[in-house]
């Protein structure tokens, strides 16, 4: 019975430093468990003589304090073990998901990159604008419509939150002078109910070219080669008469359906035109306030929204999709 109890520790001894923490358990269960071996030993010791009861007994015990402690030593070194993070280089690699750009900001990118390669330079501004460069400075009077509460968000100190960044070339002329080439891409705000083509807050890009001998023909040009480089070389363009109180004169720039190419289809409501952006000849009176002399310098400005041509390209009826996030929707671009 003695050689039986060694056999037992030296065995399990031997199962325990190979055990797992999923077996360790099932171990424990084996050789301290109600219907273990070494129990049934410690059992049975009953009916034998008072003598040998006392040595068999005696090591049976022993052997029974000397595994509880190996257990409790092995849960121990297997939790350490388990907190340290163990890096198997031969396990395959794992594909994590990963974000990515959001598609006003996609073609935001795209619509500057057409301007930097045509030799535009990326001018920002503050959003909260003060009165003069909103407004006065780009020929906006004070009973131009522009000016109601309806469509501009006016603040306690008098300032306003940038309806257009437009303002934006103010201040860089009057650190500047011609020749002047420059888009200025930033968040506007307009007092306007949400619809599915207007939002109280969206993007603009606003171009401002001034030099000596700048015509109409250098502005067409400039906005044929933009509308081509996003939309396709098939894409043609077109003027129509408009107003705007910083530029005289003024003109709404058309093109041709990018996925009808004119025909007429449900992106372009069966016109085979959609409208693309603003633009014009810098006013006279606008040059003044900006330090130039109208005599000498001439110069063009257009103005266009990423999210209008985002919808255009990629036929998005509704602008809200872009600020109501829906996977859905975002994981198609």
């Amino acid at each position: 019975m003695i050689e039986k109890i060694n056999k037992i520790l030296a065995t399990a001894k031997k199962e325990i430093s190979g055990a797992t923490e999923k077996t360790i358990s099932e171990l424990q269960h084996k050789y301290l468990g109600r219907k273990s071996e070494l129990n049934s030993i410690l059992h049975s010791i009953g009916g034998l003589d008072v003598k040998e009861r006392k040595k068999i007994g005696s090591l049976a015990n022993k052997v029974k304090k000397e595994l509880e402690n190996l257990f409790e030593e092995e849960k121990k070194e297997l939790k350490k073990s388990a907190k340290t993070e163990v890096i198997d280089i031969t396990a395959p690699g794992r594909l994590y998901e990963v974000g990515h750009i959001h598609p006003v900001n996609q073609v935001l990118q795209e619509i500057l990159e057409v301007f930097k390669s045509l030799g535009y330079e990326i001018a920002e501004g503050p959003e909260v604008e003060d009165d003069w460069h909103n407004f006065e400075a780009l020929n906006i009077p004070k009973d131009h419509p522009a000016r109601d509460m309806q469509d501009t968000f006016y603040l306690k100190d008098g300032h306003v939150l940038r309806t257009h960044t437009s303002p934006m070339q103010i201040r860089y002329m009057e650190r500047h002078k011609p020749p002047v080439k420059i888009v200025s891409p930033g968040k506007v705000y307009r007092n306007e109910d949400e619809d599915a083509s207007h939002s109280w807050s969206f993007h603009q890009v606003e171009g401002l070219v001034i030099d000596k001998n700048i015509t109409l023909a250098d502005l067409k040009g400039t906005l044929e080669v933009f509308a081509k480089s996003i939309f396709g070389p098939r894409v043609k363009t077109r003027f129509r008469p408009s107003f705007f109180p910083y530029t005289e004169p003024s003109a709404e720039l058309d093109a041709s359906c990018p996925h009808c190419v004119g025909k007429g289809c449900r992106s372009c409501g069966y016109s085979g035109w959609v409208e693309l952006l603003g633009s014009g000849m810098v006013h006279p009176k606008v040059l003044k306030t900006m330090g130039v002399d109208p005599n000498e310098y001439s110069g063009f400005a257009f103005g266009l929204g990423p999210e209008r041509i985002a919808m255009i390209k990629y036929e998005i009826p509704d602008i809200r999709y872009f600020w109501h996030p829906d996977e859905r929707f975002l994981e198609q671009f």
